[in-house]
């Protein structure tokens, strides 16, 4: 059980450690966007924008999130649709927290 402690923490600390991954390209298909990136310090933002028909994806820093450059602060968050609200964060955390979740209540 102690190992279980031990996997779930170097794993936790790896995923804060390792910096944020963003979507980087620019396309013109909302749904065209695969490549990823950790972004390189000094930028803690993924960000999305919209302009002439093209979309691009990129990391950011948060001082320059001004519109109608949108900007989120988790993994991949920035593969979502563009909308008037910004984009919907998507990517494994959901799915991460889930089986963390279930792993926990089977061992305690």
């Amino acid at each position: 059980m102690m190992k279980l402690y031990g996997v779930l923490v170097l794993f936790v600390t790896f995923s804060v450690a390792s910096g944020l991954r963003c979507y980087i390209c620019v396309t013109s298909d909302p749904n065209g966007c695969t490549n990823d990136l950790t972004c390189p310090d000094g930028f803690d933002r993924c960000a999305s924008a919209e302009s002439e028909g093209l979309i691009q994806k990129s990391c950011w820093q948060n001082a320059s999130c001004i519109p109608p450059i949108q900007c989120c602060d988790k993994d991949l968050c920035n593969g979502a649709v563009l909308t008037g609200n910004g984009p919907v964060p998507t990517g494994p955390g959901v799915i991460l927290l889930l089986l963390s979740s279930a792993l926990m209540m089977l061992f305690i």
